[in-house]
């Protein structure tokens, strides 16, 4: 890997404490190299429906993306070594963070008292899941990958599953 980046191995070695740290810095670059540049723009859209199906569409393009697949089998087939590497590779997916952004839209937008905060975080989580659980893990087999019409009804579907949960939502 030294010779890769174009430096000595004691340079290389200094900079990584360890493999783990090494990996660390493999994720982050990975997990910045597949979200939207800064300049577009997460929540665009007249309706929530409309903001969540762009959201779940910007989510399963980075989610089904070549490099982050490929993050994906290397977290699983590294986890026994580095079993650190799986929460670090969350922590960098920021996966809190799109779960704060979806659970705003959802107070902002849902005028539903019972969906309090807890039940707000819990359904974006959710909704995430809902999004990339099954495609990912097709994308992970041998099955072809998702064309552009079968992720885009993907989307068009999980949005509207999940927002009929929503509503239909109450404390019992």
């Amino acid at each position: 890997m030294a010779r890769q980046a174009r430096v000595s191995k004691r340079t290389f070695y200094h900079r990584f404490a360890d493999k783990t740290a090494l990996f660390e810095a493999v994720v982050h670059r990975i997990i910045e190299g597949i979200r939207p540049p800064p300049d577009v723009p997460l929540i665009e859209g007249a309706t929530l429906h409309a903001i969540l199906k762009r959201l779940a569409q910007l989510i399963l393009h980075a989610a089904l993306s070549p490099a982050a697949i490929a993050l994906h089998r290397l977290v699983i087939a590294e986890s026994a070594r580095f079993p650190e590497l799986a929460p670090a590779t969350s922590a960098q997916g920021a996966s809190q963070e799109a779960i704060a952004l979806i659970s705003n839209l959802l107070a902002r937008e849902l005028h539903n008292e019972s969906l309090d905060a807890p039940a707000r975080d819990m359904a974006a989580a959710q909704f995430l899941q809902l999004v990339i659980a099954i495609p990912q893990r097709r994308a992970l087999s041998s099955h072809p990958p998702m064309t552009a019409s079968e992720r885009d009804l993907w989307s068009e579907a999980a949005v509207e599953l999940f927002l009929n949960g929503c509503r239909g939502w109450s404390r019992g």
